[in-house]
């Protein structure tokens, strides 16, 4: 005949190891809950909160002399916004050879803007350096 094993008294000897891991889970739990829940709601603060950005991509560039580059870019912004978006236009030697604050005032929220930039060398290559809102 096979001995079985006799269950220990309930309650005598403590918690169990389980018990005390699900306990531990269950406050692990909680914790990461309430960070997850502290995160969310600083996304959500922020992406109400936010100023509106301006958004633009340089399409294309053509060098069209040695004193003329022709570029055009890609705006994304709010409809009653206006912005100014900045070029520039580097010579073969890295050189800057032409800087322009381009004016967005248009009442649209995604357009292509077609910009002539006069250089004081020819132009290698001609960057988007960046977008901002302007106060009306």
């Amino acid at each position: 005949m096979a001995a079985q094993r006799e269950a220990l008294p309930e309650g005598r000897y403590g918690r169990s190891a389980d018990e005390r891991a699900d306990r531990k889970l269950k406050i692990v739990g909680g914790v990461l809950g309430a960070v997850l829940l502290a995160l969310v709601g600083w996304m959500a603060v922020h992406y109400i909160t936010k100023s509106s950005e301006v958004n633009a991509q340089l399409i294309r560039s053509k060098t069209m002399s040695d004193t003329s580059v022709q570029a055009v870019i890609e705006v994304r912004k709010g409809k009653d916004e206006k912005a100014v978006c900045t070029l520039r236009s580097r010579a073969y030697d890295g050189s800057e050879v032409s800087r322009l604050d381009v004016p967005l005032d248009r009442a649209e929220e995604h357009f292509t803007e077609r910009v002539t930039l006069r250089t004081t060398a020819r132009a290698r290559f001609t960057d988007l350096e960046g977008c901002r809102t302007v106060q009306n």
